[in-house]
């Protein structure tokens, strides 16, 4: 029996307005995630990843704007929800944990304060019952309860991740998103933080997605894959799949650029030429310049994103299997 669809997004479209035109950073986007699931969004910088995790929560601000598509959070589409159905839905059904730590975290307020304060916005319990829930929040990852009276700065970098981890589980949401967040932070003090994610979500049945350019460490906890290009989803599959027979040559060519820590030795392939302009894309496939699969329909033609396999989907139109 397939697990229950919580978060649908179908064809998102997202613009951000520059001085030389619209910049098409999210183009036609669409995926699901299901209970309980780890779902992991790869890609290099600027594909676009940041972006569908802003328009999920709706926090696009400025020069960005959502020009098409839905996202549906259990049957109700996000982009029309009113000023107190977004308030209700973020942190209580959706929360989310940004990169960089200690801007995420006010420096002149203490870490309890913080904790307690997401608490009394959003349910009606007495300071004291919000300070004790805070305490169980520290302790869910591996805090000491001391730790509540201190400020930001008094913390390390991976205490900090902890505690903004912390604060995004409070009122027990549905779907967490993680942007980045490990960055800067040391492989030791990454580990444990993943480690405890996955552990944390096998005891309390939230859904993730998973936002990184880091492929080798989304392959050791997802369980299905999209990997994002120049504003385009070009590939999805389950992760054993996605490691053993990859379908888009830019899959391809990510799995040969990290080394393998168990494999055999072997010469690392990086991918030459750069990202398309987005304000004027080219005509066909986004990824031709670059591709060693490459033929000349595919400087003339737009792949689709299709079915080649169970829960398998590619936009190439020659793929390497499928």
């Amino acid at each position: 029996m397939e697990k229950e669809i919580i978060l649908s997004v179908k064809d998102l479209c997202v613009e951000y307005q520059a001085d030389r035109g619209a910049v098409h950073a999210v183009s036609g986007v669409s995926f699901d995630i299901h209970k309980g699931e780890f779902f992991g969004l790869a890609g290099e910088s600027g594909c676009g990843k940041s972006t569908i995790a802003f328009s999920i929560m709706r926090l696009l601000k400025g020069a960005a704007s959502i020009t098409g598509g839905e996202i549906n959070f259990r049957g109700k589409n996000v982009l029309m929800f009113g000023k107190e159905e977004l308030r209700v839905f973020r942190w209580e059904k959706s929360s989310m944990v940004l990169q960089s730590a200690m801007n995420n975290l006010n420096p002149v307020v203490t870490i309890g304060s913080q904790l307690m304060d997401a608490i009394l916005a959003h349910e009606a319990v007495s300071r004291e019952e919000a300070t004790k829930r805070a305490e169980k929040l520290l302790a869910l990852v591996n805090i000491d309860s001391k730790r509540l009276k201190a400020y930001p700065h008094e913390l390390s970098g991976g205490m900090r991740q902890r505690v903004v981890i912390a604060m995004a589980l409070a009122l027990k949401p549905d779907l967490v998103i993680f942007d980045e967040p490990t960055t800067a932070l040391d492989v030791v003090v990454q580990y444990n933080i993943i480690r405890r994610i996955i552990q944390l979500k096998n005891e309390m049945g939230f859904a993730i997605l998973f936002i990184t350019h880091d492929l080798p460490l989304m392959l050791q906890m997802c369980d299905r894959i999209a990997i994002m290009y120049a504003g385009k989803m070009v590939e999805a599959a389950p992760v054993e799949e996605l490691m053993k027979q990859p379908a888009h040559p830019y899959t391809s060519g990510l799995l040969q650029s990290f080394p393998s820590l168990l494999g055999p030795k072997v010469r690392l392939k990086g991918i030459e030429g750069s990202v398309p302009d987005l304000i004027t894309p080219p005509p066909g496939c986004l990824f031709a310049d670059r591709c060693f699969a490459r033929k000349e329909d595919c400087r003339k033609k737009v792949p689709e994103f299709e079915k080649i396999g169970e829960g398998h989907y590619c936009a190439c139109l020659h793929k390497l299997r499928g």
